[in-house]
């Protein structure tokens, strides 16, 4: 459980909702993304204390899995580049060399582990609960910071982040507006816009959270007394330039318009820009029908299965599904149906899929919610143990 409101039975979106977003209704938070402003979510003091401790870091710096580049430093007092260079603190095949570690950390530096989730099973289950909400790749980044410190210099990320304040205090100031409207991965930080304006300064509590739009300019320091310690989750949306950049590569293998060359030999024509003009609404309007838009659906879906890690809902021993057993989907794994090359349904995931007929698509749907074998009727005991082999089901 991630705190004592959390209900043992919810799925892992349910249990991420809850904890950030309490009774926030969904409709307000889905506003909140499409609004390029930034929101300040007050908590209680403990409510992210079930995800990650200092004790948690601590234990992590001591096994071999503490390499750069998933383990870094950041130091404000650097001139240039915040970022501590690895060999102050690793060793040349890139593990942790944690004496020079913790002393660079008791100088001030601040300790960064990058992609927290994929080795920390509580931020993992809160992730992919995420994940399920959002339906995008959402990944864990963790800042211990040493007291009176700061980290990074004012900048903006090219993505959307959500802030969790674990322990401790920090002090951010936050900027409105986007000097640099919905920045990308194409249109990174280049370390010299500059904040414009008046910055809003907020202290972070514990179980506080802050949610910053990419390109909203902002810092953060520690407050004087205590470290702090706080999650930055990247919430890791496609760009309409990054969805059509896809669909134009799977469209190629079938559109012919797209293949045909360009006429660059005309360029020189009189009329060449009309021609160019012509052929851009032509082979736009010709990837914007209802099939385009269904195959897009799809491919972003299929993105984020096979960009995050499966977890399945079973471990090295499983033991045998009972025809009364009480099953539903795992919540814990991407998963989604699809129409197949022939017209019919498919369940897909990270790692295979399997054709549904009407029967098996209905069964499906009820299994969103529980159900057994029993009491979906014949043929369904063999459908259910093909799910659950795959870590697809778990008990209710």
């Amino acid at each position: 459980m991630l705190d004592s409101t959390t209900n043992g039975n919810a799925s892992p979106m349910e249990e991420a909702y809850q904890l950030v977003f309490g009774d926030m209704p969904m409709s307000e938070l889905f506003a909140m993304r499409e609004n390029p402003a930034w929101r300040l979510l007050r908590g209680t003091p403990r409510r992210f204390e079930g995800l990650l401790s200092i004790a948690d870091l601590d234990a992590y710096l001591r096994t071999d899995g503490a390499r750069t580049p998933r383990v870094g430093m950041a130091d404000d007092s650097r001139q240039g580049s915040a970022a501590v260079p690895e060999g102050e603190y690793a060793l040349p095949d890139g593990r942790v060399d944690l004496p020079r570690l913790l002393a660079r950390f008791d100088k001030g530096a601040s300790l960064v582990c990058s992609q927290f989730q994929d080795t920390h099973p509580p931020l993992a289950r809160f992730c992919r609960g995420m994940e399920k909400l959002f339906l995008h790749g959402v990944q864990s980044n963790i800042y211990l910071t040493p007291p009176a410190a700061q980290g990074f210099r004012t900048h903006f990320d090219a993505h959307d982040v959500l802030v969790l304040q674990v322990s401790g205090r920090k002090r951010w100031r936050v900027w409105d507006g986007q000097p640099v409207p919905h920045p990308t991965r194409n249109t990174p930080w280049d370390g010299q816009t500059q904040a414009q304006g008046e910055p809003h300064v907020i202290v972070l509590e514990p179980g506080d959270a802050l949610y910053v739009p990419r390109g909203v300019m902002h810092d953060a320091a520690t407050e004087p007394g205590e470290p702090s310690l706080h999650i930055t989750l990247g919430l890791l949306e496609s760009s309409w330039a990054d969805a059509l950049r896809k669909l134009l590569d799977a469209e190629e293998q079938q559109n012919v318009a797209l293949r045909e060359a360009v006429p660059t030999w005309r360029l020189t024509e009189p009329d060449a820009m009309q021609g160019l003009l012509d052929g851009l609404r032509d082979r736009l309007n010709s990837i914007a029908g209802q099939a385009q838009a269904e195959r897009l659906s799809v491919m972003l879906l299929d993105l984020l299965a096979h960009d995050r890690q499966p977890l399945p809902a079973r471990g090295l021993f499983l033991a045998p599904l009972a025809a009364g057993a009480v099953m539903r989907l795992a919540d814990g794994m991407h998963h989604h149906v699809a129409v197949g090359a022939d017209g019919g349904a498919v369940l897909r995931w990270t790692s295979g899929e399997i054709p549904l007929g009407e029967a098996e698509q209905a069964w499906l749907d009820t299994l969103t919610d529980g159900a057994s074998a029993e009491g979906l009727g014949e043929g369904a005991l063999e459908f259910m143990q093909r799910l659950h082999r795959n870590g697809l089901l778990e008990a209710v």
